[in-house]
């Protein structure tokens, strides 16, 4: 079944654009319909932490009496495509993909004449990233940080890996980067925070927490693998911890995620190198995501294109043109990111069931993935907002 972002009232904008109000900022978007305003900014801590991966069915299955469901407020959907790359720029600047122009893992940047990894900051086929290859990233993506847009002081944890890469520092604005090592290493530094004397700090301020080691172990074991239940209960009960050990200092933990995950086996791959007549229509690599895939079509190609697609394929995936995908909303709504067009392409394919569909480069090593997201199935969109305090 296929459902679709909500961006009047119950998506991770929207979640966002209230963060964004209660921390004394203007909201442009719609306000969270199922969390009053008031109940965030009551808080002196407000605290955010996005798990990679976390899909509200899966946390239901899999953990339902957990301290997780049991704070499962609402649920809210993700953004299109529902990927990392997509909705944890969201996140960080509060606004749709319409608006700031990130449409999945690989994303094609006209300015810089090639597809891109945006996350990592490379050229798909490798190379330099950003900043290596003398770009500047901030420039580049012209996004207002959310920390920038909130008048409290602001802080982003982030794993050691990634804490100073090119895409957080591009997006940290005002906030303070504090990298950790390590899922326990991560709530420790979040309480050193909270327990600083009251001098060294204003009283109110936003921790912004990020968690990606689900997603990981879902694309490499599966969603539905003892390993994924099993970091699920090794998160909760970190979570228990240190709602405990934060006890009297007012402070609001806020649990959602960038987007679900859904498993798929190596007979549902739909692979370009096998559509050779499709493959030969196309100017660039597929880009977006598996499970939603943007084309752009040769000029004398279009209806061989269209044909393959309708007919060949059509049991396998559905065809839309992507200026219908922004005329449905499927982006958000309101004005464009200047470079948004760019990086749609003409058509997206949307693989039917639980199929992706993939191209190689020369330079990429097969990778098979098991947990898979991007699409629009409730597995992948939909993501739980859960409210504790302490």
């Amino acid at each position: 079944m296929m459902n679709t972002p909500d961006y009047h009232g119950s998506s991770i904008v929207n979640l966002m654009q209230s963060i964004i109000q209660a921390r004394g900022g203007r909201a442009d978007l719609p306000p969270l319909t199922a969390v009053p305003v008031n109940t965030l900014a009551h808080a002196d801590n407000l605290v955010l932490l996005v798990i990679d991966g976390l899909g509200a069915n899966w946390l239901a299955q899999h953990a339902p009496q957990g301290i997780l469901q049991r704070a499962c407020c609402t649920t809210l959907t993700s953004v299109f495509p529902s990927t990392t790359a997509s909705a944890i720029t969201t996140y960080l600047t509060g606004v749709a993909p319409l608006q700031h122009g990130i449409t999945g893992w690989f994303t094609y940047l006209r300015e810089l004449g090639c597809v891109m990894t945006v996350l990592t900051g490379k050229p798909r086929y490798g190379g330099l990233s950003y900043r290596q290859a003398g770009i500047d990233p901030i420039q580049l993506f012209r996004h207002t940080s959310i920390f920038d847009r909130i008048k409290t002081p602001s802080l982003m944890l982030s794993p050691q890996h990634i804490a100073n890469s090119d895409f957080n520092r591009a997006h940290a604005g005002a906030a303070t980067i504090i990298a950790y090592d390590g899922l326990n290493a991560l709530f420790q530094k979040t309480l050193q925070v909270l327990r600083q004397p009251q001098r060294l700090r204003r009283k109110r301020q936003f921790l912004y927490l990020y968690w990606p080691a689900l997603d990981s172990i879902g694309h490499a074991q599966g969603m539905n693998s003892a390993a994924a239940v099993a970091h699920l209960a090794q998160i909760e009960q970190e979570i228990a911890h240190f709602l405990t050990a934060a006890a009297g200092t007012n402070t609001l933990l806020l649990v959602s995620a960038d987007h679900g995950q859904l498993d798929t086996s190596p007979s549902e791959r739909i692979e370009l190198i096998d559509h050779s007549e499709l493959a030969d229509c196309l100017l660039l690599p597929l880009c977006g995501e598996p499970r939603a895939a943007f084309c752009y079509v040769r000029a004398n190609r279009i209806h061989a294109f269209e044909q393959y697609c309708q007919q060949t394929l059509h049991e396998q995936v559905e065809l839309i043109p992507s200026r219908q995908l922004v005329e449905n909303g499927w982006f958000g709504f309101g004005t464009p990111h200047s470079q948004f067009f760019d990086r749609i392409g003409d058509y997206c394919l949307l693989p039917r069931g639980q199929r992706i569909i993939c191209d190689r480069l020369p330079s990429e090593k097969p990778y098979i993935q098991i947990g898979v997201h991007g699409g629009l199935s409730a597995a992948e969109l939909m993501v739980p907002l859960c409210v504790l305090s302490a």
